[in-house]
């Protein structure tokens, strides 16, 4: 995607010449005492000081960025010595490292610096990357460590983000750009973040400095769910505005962004190129239908061109039939070319993920337009491009309830060029994701062994969980698979039969996914004289709980709206009734803005031979604020009180 983001240095006035020299190369250990107040005494670790600058340098030939981190950071507990017994580099070792500094400072004021024999190596088994880390020996409760990098880094201009909160408290925090006076840049803070403050020739004539300034920020939880902790969290954002040098303002702007996006997407092809694609085309199924036409498009694109990010040997995109492999800008490039020759209406969007990178819908910086989908307004519907493991009308939820620039075509004096709109990217209908249960338990025939009958269906994001996994592993592990997913419901009993439908990613977004599973329920019994004690709560599977101890911070932010209808008989043996048949009638709602955004209900209804319990719950919003958090725990732990449901089967 990066190469779809075009950053105009040009607009740098590269014949201004100053000093190479950064304002702080020389900068080392700070020997100023710093204490833990009182109110974080307890913490288990606590950040005492973090210092960041960033100075920007323009000189005849290039432009250039050096970057500090300055951190102190006192050690509370074991569980702090335990974690911070390595402390990794934030960078590789053959980047331009310029001052690589780490010592530790006991109780007793004794320091050490470690050197660079104390850098260790180490690889990630999976992804076989590099890491180096300090290993630190010796540390105890009341230990600081201290930490001093300098780097030299490629410049941040189109937009960066900043986070000044973690997981642990910070008691003082800073961050400072220092550029030339020529250049603007604008900043905004966010969740109660002071914002910068510019002072005008800070460092001599030729420069300017923006500062951000805070103490006492707390820690973010580390274990709430559903908490859209980046969004939330302390931290700001900034970009190169202006340069007075040339006159140019209003830089990294959405307007020339979505211009240039919509030229490199749209390339010039030759005769030849044109060929390819139309003979590409006969092999996609035509539909009448648009939904399944755009679908045998993206089908066909995500099975015979795989998605290498890394790869550059197609000269041009149209090769990507040929070779079957292409990196993110070729294959944007065949889908549009395949929409153009087709007449199918759409747009380009680009956006972030929702749960790692906050989308201001007001202050335009290229950083939050970095992932693409494309829109089809006919039919209000998304696809995700790249992504072999959804399809059309799902995609990567991260992207949903999430502001995104719409490009779209425009036509002026014959010239066609892109013209881009922020707006909301709706998740799929929220009935999409709906999941049915419907569990038959047959007493009749062995009233001590009754036979279960269990079908469940996954519609929309439930299903991406279990239909696209047959397309990725061999039949033997699948088979695997499809047992641990029916010990969920059948809690490891002997099994009778096992049946899906619909696997594979074919089905995705189009039918449920289904997993019909037959079992004797002996295990699920227990006798208490003549009475039967039936587990029958656990045949729903196993349901997430929500007991925490302590006061909630954030407030709940669902992934994507999700609704469950669960249908349970029972059929009774001859001269038996169920005693208990109020167990079921469980009642939960939780209100959000006085509209209804979430609910449970159960309820069971007795005849001669059958109970028949009926179950609904529902996430219609997927944001609970704080007000409302005790309400929309009640409905989630519902589930899990209906697990723990025995029902006693009595004589009449």
């Amino acid at each position: 995607m990066k190469k779809l983001i075009l950053v105009c240095f040009h607009l740098m006035m590269f014949s201004l010449v100053y000093s190479q020299n950064f304002e702080f190369k020389d900068y080392t250990f700070d020997d100023t005492n710093m204490e833990v107040p009182l109110s974080l005494i307890n913490e288990n670790e606590v950040i005492l000081q973090k210092i960041i600058k960033k100075e920007v340098i323009v000189d005849e030939k290039n432009v250039r960025q050096f970057s500090l981190l300055h951190e102190k950071i006192i050690i509370n507990s074991d569980k702090s010595i335990e974690r911070n017994n390595k402390v990794y580099l934030p960078f590789r070792m053959d980047e331009s490292v310029l001052t690589n500094k780490l010592r530790v400072i006991l109780r007793n004021g004794k320091k050490t610096e470690l050197s660079k024999d104390d850098i260790k190596e180490e690889i990630n088994n999976e992804t076989s990357i590099k890491y180096h880390y300090y290993a630190i020996n010796g540390l105890e409760k009341g230990a600081i460590i201290e930490k001093i990098f300098i780097l030299e880094e490629a410049p941040s201009f189109n937009g960066r983000v900043v986070g000044l909160q973690s997981n642990s408290p910070v008691v003082n925090t800073s961050f400072e750009l220092i550029c030339p006076s020529h250049l603007g840049f604008k900043f905004r803070s966010y969740n109660g973040l002071p914002e910068a403050k510019l002072t005008e020739k800070a460092y001599g004539d030729n420069k300017n400095a923006y500062k951000i300034e805070a103490s006492m920020i707390e820690p973010l939880p580390t274990d709430e769910t559903y908490a859209n902790e980046t969004a939330l969290s302390k931290f700001f954002k900034y970009k190169l505005d202006s340069n007075s040098a040339t006159g140019a303002k209003n830089l990294n702007n959405y307007r020339e962004f979505s211009g240039a996006v919509y030229e490199n997407l749209h390339p010039e092809t030759d005769k030849k190129a044109d060929e390819v694609i139309l003979k590409y085309i006969k092999e996609i199924p035509l539909s009448k239908d648009l939904t399944e036409q755009i679908r045998n498009i993206e089908n066909k694109i995500k099975t015979t061109v795989s998605h290498n990010r890394y790869f550059d040997e197609n000269k041009s995109f149209v090769e990507a039939v040929k070779s079957k492999q292409a990196n993110e800008l070729d294959m944007l490039r065949l889908y549009t070319a395949v929409f153009k020759k087709l007449n199918i209406g759409y747009q380009t969007v680009l956006t972030s993920k929702r749960f790692e990178t906050y989308f201001d819908k007001d202050f335009e910086t290229l950083e939050q337009v970095d992932e693409v989908l494309f829109y089809f307004p006919d039919i209000n519907k998304y696809l995700e491009p790249v992504s072999a493991e959804y399809r059309i009308p799902l995609f990567n939820f991260n992207y949903g309830a999430n502001y995104g620039l719409f490009i779209r075509e425009r036509e002026f004096g014959g010239a066609k060029m892109g013209v881009g709109e922020v707006k909301m990217i709706e998740i799929p209908d929220g009935n999409t994701t709906h999941d049915f249960t419907d569990i038959v338990i047959d007493f009749t025939k062995d009233t001590e062994n009754p036979e279960v009958h269990t079908i469940h269906k996954y519609q929309g994001y439930s299903a991406t969980s279990y239909q696209v996994i047959k397309d990725f592993v061999p039949d033997d592990r699948y088979k695997e698979i499809v047992d641990d997913i029916a010990n969920n419901f059948t809690q490891e009993a002997e099994k009778i039969s096992i049946k899906t439908s619909n696997d594979g990613i074919q089905h995705l977004g189009k039918d449920p996914f289904i997993i019909d599973v037959r079992f004797h329920g002996k295990d699920l019994l227990q006798k208490a004289g003549d009475n039967l004690l039936f587990n029958v709560g656990v045949l729903i599977g196993r349901q997430m709980e929500m007991y925490q101890a302590e006061k909630r911070v954030l407030p709940v932010e669902m992934y994507f709206p999700h609704f469950y209808t669960r249908n349970i008989t029972i059929k009774l043996p001859d001269g038996y009734k169920i005693a208990n048949p109020e167990v079921f009638n469980i009642e939960h709602y939780v209100k959000v803005d006085g509209q209804d955004a979430g609910g449970w209900r159960s309820s069971a209804k007795q005849t001669d031979k059958t109970l028949e319990v009926t179950n609904n719950e529902y996430y219609k919003s997927m944001q609970f604020p704080l007000t409302v958090f005790e309400d929309y725990k009640k409905v989630v732990n519902a589930a899990a009180d209906f697990n723990k449901i025995v029902v006693v089967l009595e004589k009449k």
